[in-house]
């Protein structure tokens, strides 16, 4: 459910330059770009990715709606324009439009306080309790740090939404309140119980009642279902020495959480998707004429509140284009690009990407899926279609991704040889193995378990995670790691706190620095405990 992937660059985007970009001359080139498929087909091949979605909108006119690939690389089922594809965080616009619809009928306010509505929730800071607005919940600045929360629904959960909502209470924030901008999913999800609570229709329904429906969005679904007849597989490259890099396998094990839905949960194939940018295209009217979205709506949904900084989701690239300004919007980032607006956002789910781009001043959209997580096939295509758009040179972006990717790696591979010394292996322990096993309680998680078993041996379990679970191996002193039994888990060190012979808290660290911020291991504070 990740957002925000690409290009990122400190700046807020203020009311005149986005006046500027608005104002844009009209795109002097046609409407799609003459040798598409050749660039479709040369990122997929270049980084191996299996299939693709792609639509695009020009002048509210659906130009391209179609398929590119296979569904499986085991069935070899081909994908068409109405396969379904998961387009994760990008289903947070669809989450903050039906509040928006709740907003034009006068049943909430952009100010409205959460508390007021929303039954049971609060958070760690009393004062954020009390003055959370709608507008809050989606802009990101909560004061939660990045992905904070996530573990309580990735990869799996039994929670529901109320659970989620119920959690937040124990989130300690790590900035303050409308501080800073950091991403989240959590208040996603709360947002989607504030639809429930507001509409008296559970998010789901609402969504495909009063957005799904009207836009005839038919093939769309709210969860990913393997075995939808239209559907694809989601692959991942988890048999190599990090994830990303060796063959492709199907997952078999996925974001399965009806809790997150609000957050990340649609899918939706390519002509589903076209009739989506055109609604917004057409400044939220229907191909009736009638409006879905008031004008007014629109412009709270598309303005921007947060500034974007550099850092937000690690540290930007020195190689790919980044925009002049970047801010977030009530599930939308906001860009000035070139001197041209740019709204966007992305999605990643486990095993698969997504992006949708608006140019509003060249009246073109784009939405591009894929069933993988080579994120450089999408973002080659996101370039090469903004230059194109952009009326800039073309460039050929597959090949400086190719040359990024390959220093990547060998830039990680590197750090896994020079660990820092107190992960340097050693036969030392502090206690009897059996001493570390137990019970051990985190507050907005709940319980892990660490068990010892014959032969001298430690497992570990994550209880609130179905499938979370594996063995310990000893590093050195008293940190152990992970070995998750579901493939494709990131792996954890485990490092026990030990005061006068006993295990006083167990706090958990991601092995790999560049560890997707889902697994928010760091947030993680374990005591002994029921």
């Amino acid at each position: 459910m990740s957002g925000g992937r690409r290009r990122l660059r400190f700046g807020q985007a203020t009311a005149a330059a986005l006046a500027l970009a608005a104002a844009a001359p009209a795109m002097a080139r046609g409407t799609v770009p003459q040798h598409l498929d050749r660039m479709v087909h040369a990122a997929m091949h270049a980084f191996g990715t299996p299939g693709l979605s792609l639509a695009i909108v020009v002048d509210g006119r659906t130009v391209v709606a179609k398929g590119y690939g296979v569904r499986s690389i085991q069935t070899r089922a081909p994908v068409t324009a109405r396969t379904l594809f998961p387009i994760g965080s990008e289903t947070k616009a669809f989450t903050s439009a039906a509040l928006a619809i709740l907003v034009q009928e006068h049943k909430l306010k952009w100010s409205s306080r959460i508390e007021r509505h929303l039954p049971g929730f609060r958070m760690y800071d009393p004062y954020a309790t009390a003055h959370m607005t709608v507008r809050d919940l989606l802009t990101h600045r909560s004061g939660l740090g990045l992905g904070e929360g996530d573990l309580l629904v990735v990869p799996a959960s039994t929670r529901s939404r109320a659970d989620v909502v119920h959690a937040l209470r124990y989130l300690k924030p790590r900035t303050g309140f409308r501080e800073v901008f950091a991403y989240d999913n959590v208040l996603y999800m709360a947002a989607g119980s504030l639809v429930h609570a507001v509409s008296g229709q559970r998010w789901s329904t609402f969504v495909r009642e009063r957005l799904l429906d009207p836009l005839g969005m038919t093939d769309a679904t709210m969860q990913y279902d393997p075995h939808a007849p239209n559907g694809v597989a989601l692959h991942a490259r988890i048999d190599g020495p990090l994830r990303g890099v060796g063959p492709l396998s199907i997952l078999h094990h996925w974001l399965d959480s009806p809790a997150s839905a609000p957050a990340g949960g649609i899918n939706a194939s390519a002509l589903d998707m076209a009739k989506w940018m055109t609604m917004w295209e057409n400044g939220g009217r229907l191909p009736d004429g009638h409006r879905l979205l008031s004008a007014r709506a629109v412009r709270a949904l598309w303005s921007p509140v947060m500034v974007v900084p550099a850092d937000a989701f690690g540290p930007p690239s020195r190689t790919l284009p980044n925009p002049t300004l970047q801010d977030y919007a009530l599930g939308w980032f906001v860009e000035v690009d070139d001197g041209h607006k740019v709204i966007e956002h992305d999605g990643g789910v486990l095993g698969a990407l997504s992006a949708l781009y608006f140019i509003p001043g060249r009246h073109v959209a784009f939405s591009i899926c894929i069933n993988s997580e080579d994120v450089a096939t999408l973002e080659a295509l996101v370039y090469e279609l903004l230059d194109y758009y952009l009326d800039r040179p073309p460039h050929d972006w597959v090949s400086v991704l190719v040359k990024q990717h390959e220093r990547q790696v060998r830039q990680e591979q590197a750090a896994l040889m020079h660990l820092p010394r107190s992960y340097r292996p050693n036969g030392r322990l502090s206690l009897p193995l059996g001493a570390y096993a137990g019970t051990y309680a985190d507050p907005w998680y709940g319980h892990m378990t660490i068990t010892r078993h014959q032969g001298n041996k430690l497992s570990i379990r994550l209880d609130e995670t179905p499938g979370m679970d594996g063995a310990l191996e000893h590093v050195a002193d008293d940190v152990f790691e992970t070995h998750w039994s579901q493939r494709g888990i990131p792996n954890a060190y485990v490092t026990f706190t030990v005061r006068q012979g006993r295990v006083m808290r167990v706090a958990l660290k991601p092995v790999f620095p560049w560890t997707d911020f889902s697994y928010d291991y760091r947030d993680l504070h374990f005591v002994p405990g029921h």
